[in-house]
């Protein structure tokens, strides 16, 4: 049975950092690039990150470059999202996604599996 299970998602201050968990069972982990999704209230879901199955490449949306930062230990089954500088905008429900491609991730393509997401709020 595949599971992917965030955790770490709570409320934080604006300017704050968090840093968020995937636990991954059921596939193959390390054959599957890993990637960060999130959807706020009212919007639709957009990528925030992804990296490839080996670890050693990653991409972000404009929107976050530069305060986000993905990694993954593929011994613990389990992809990383650390946050920082957050802000209102940010706040989202986050979910973790495995898929065919780190670069189709970007697009929302090549998704094999999902988990149902964790909470973040940024108060101002």
């Amino acid at each position: 049975q595949v599971q992917l299970v965030e955790s770490g998602g709570g409320l934080v201050q604006a300017g704050g950092s968090l840093r968020l968990s995937c636990a991954a069972s059921g596939f193959t982990f390390s054959s599957y690039a890993m990637g960060w999704f999130r959807q706020a209230p009212g919007k639709e879901r957009e990528f925030v990150a992804s990296i490839v199955r080996s670890g050693g490449g990653t991409y972000y949306a404009d929107s976050v470059k530069g305060r986000f930062t993905i990694s993954r230990d593929n011994a613990k089954n389990t992809v990383f999202l650390e946050m920082s500088s957050l802000n209102s905008e940010d706040t989202a429900v986050y979910l973790c996604a495995a898929g065919r491609a780190a670069s189709e991730m970007r697009a929302g393509s090549g998704i094999a599996f999902w988990g149902k997401g964790t909470l973040v709020t940024v108060s101002s």
